[in-house]
């Protein structure tokens, strides 16, 4: 699906004079929230940092993220913006933050940026991980943050599934029933896995998958569904018919939250530029 395709909004708050807009990119351990999106009653990351903003800056602040993440998923790279009237320099938000946000946030930049950028809207891709361990191998300190399994394929094998899910799909199969995209085609530029060590030396099972944009459960699925074939020994063709036949009953399982990080997001046009040029036809 070529970029032009994408159908998002090109017309968002714009500044007003003396307006500035502040670029984040942060990190969290989202086992101790709810969520990224502000819910009443429930701790999310999004309003510890409106809250800590609006405190300090004395306005009251509204921070767009570049997405959501459920309850219990992790951000190594998340993005986010803000507009204010405030004449701190913008490099000294991410230490201001720092010092008064709670240890299970981190803030990695802070920059100032121009009105045509949106947190949400001006990406140009996102990058999650899902991190898998056999069980014998957890440690005490995996606790929310990998997915223990008693059986899993080779990286050989499970690459086979992976690659059932590059380019461009709609992945109707893979989104939650609350999901409200009017289009479920996604561009997937990177669908692989590989065996890396974690800080204990112990060998952890990472999913990587990149692409423009995600529905609602659509990672968690795919990879619940790839762990099940891999448990029972189904083979790509199977999960190619699952895909096309875009029907969510089709579903094995849905991955739980705690193994699932939001590993980057970017903004560069050229990092998958060669998809563009591969793949995509102007519809």
């Amino acid at each position: 699906m070529a970029r032009a395709d994408w159908n998002r909004p090109l017309n968002f708050k714009g500044l007003e004079d003396g307006e500035r807009r502040i670029r984040l990119f942060l990190s969290y351990d989202g086992s101790l929230f709810s969520g990224w999106q502000r819910q009443d009653g429930e701790r999310t990351v999004q309003e510890e940092i409106e809250n800590v903003l609006s405190k300090i800056l004395k306005e009251n602040v509204v921070l767009f993220g570049s997405g959501r993440t459920d309850s219990g998923v992790h951000a190594l790279k998340q993005a986010a913006h803000f507009d204010t009237f405030s004449k701190i320099d913008a490099e000294k938000f991410r230490v201001i933050l720092n010092t008064h946000l709670p240890k299970e946030i981190r803030i990695s930049s802070s920059d100032e940026v121009g009105p045509d950028f949106h947190a949400r809207f001006s990406t140009e891709s996102r990058e999650y991980w899902y991190l898998v361990k056999k069980e014998e191998d957890m440690t005490a300190f995996d606790k929310n943050r990998v997915t223990a399994v008693r059986k899993i394929a080779s990286v050989e094998e499970l690459n086979e599934l992976a690659s059932v899910f590059f380019g461009t799909h709609d992945f109707s199969t893979f989104a939650s029933s609350k999901d409200k995209s009017l289009s479920k085609v996604r561009d997937i530029y990177v669908s692989s896995w590989d065996e890396i060590k974690d800080p204990f030396y112990s060998s952890v099972y990472r999913y990587r998958i990149a692409g423009n944009a995600f529905l609602y459960h659509q990672i968690r699925s795919m990879v619940g569904t790839m762990l099940s074939f891999s448990a029972k020994n189904l083979k790509k063709d199977d999960l190619k018919a699952i895909l096309d036949n875009r029907d969510r009953s089709l579903v094995h399982k849905t991955a739980p939250s705690d193994g699932l990080y939001l590993a980057d997001v970017s903004y560069d046009r050229m990092k998958y530029e060669w998809f563009e040029r591969e793949y995509c036809k102007h519809s």
